[in-house]
């Protein structure tokens, strides 16, 4: 069971009260624990996310395209971002986990809290209607929605490859090196190798692309490390 002490304080950082609390228990119930858990709850989740991100997008854009409003949405709405919010809620200690999970970390794992936090999302539709769920998905992503760089700003894999160009080395190389999951709930493991750094970095993600660039990113960050060491040294 979880403490009642959890639910209410994670109730009071959604802002939302729920009248049929079983929900919330149930949104917070991983497959590992016990079944029901909370799978059909995060797939309703997952579909009332896109929609109000969608009408958060639209309305905080309104001369942007169809495919720019996309490109905005992936960059608000990730597995990244998702579990930073479940990690904000402290949603890791509410759930619940059967013994392996527990023991391997899972209450720290990405999946696990992007897959809860939409779970909670899709209780919150069931038990308040969308007008509940809409101000909920707002709260949690209103500041993030105004941190948005702008489109033109060039992506990590963009960046990458402008450096190996400057520097006159071969282009990076992306490998998928693991995909975990199942077909529709996938998670993406993907090395970058350059020959500025003598070891591939890492990212992960729910689509290749993403974990691209997550691996990119990574790449970039050792890059600036060593910049910043050899002006230091200077």
């Amino acid at each position: 069971m979880i403490d009642d002490a959890v639910l209410r304080r994670l109730q009071a950082s959604l802002r939302y009260t729920f009248a049929d609390e079983d929900l919330l228990v149930l949104a917070l119930t991983h497959r590992s624990a016990a079944t029901p858990h909370n799978q059909r709850l995060e797939f309703l989740g997952d579909a009332a996310l896109g929609l109000v991100s969608a009408q958060l997008l639209y309305l905080a854009w309104p001369q942007a395209t169809e495919g720019e409003l996309s490109q905005f949405r992936s960059r608000l709405v990730n597995q990244q971002t998702l579990a930073a919010m479940a990690r904000e809620l402290s949603l890791g200690e509410a759930l619940l986990l059967g013994l392996g999970e527990r023991k391997s970390g899972g209450r720290q794992r990405d999946s696990i809290l992007c897959d809860a936090i939409e779970a909670v999302i899709g209780a919150v539709f069931l038990d308040g209607g969308f007008s509940a769920c809409h101000d909920v998905v707002a709260g949690l992503l209103q500041s993030r929605l105004s941190k948005l760089a702008p489109l033109n700003a060039k992506d990590a894999k963009t960046r990458l490859q402008e450096i190996a160009q400057a520097r006159a080395v071969s282009l990076p190389q992306y490998s998928v090196v693991n995909i975990e999951g199942e077909e529709h709930d996938q998670i993406f493991h993907v090395t970058c190798q350059i020959d500025l750094l003598s070891s591939p970095t890492n990212g992960s993600g729910r689509t290749r692309k993403l974990a691209e660039q997550q691996a990119a990113s990574a790449a970039l960050k050792q890059l600036q490390g060593k910049t910043s060491i050899k002006s230091e040294g200077s």
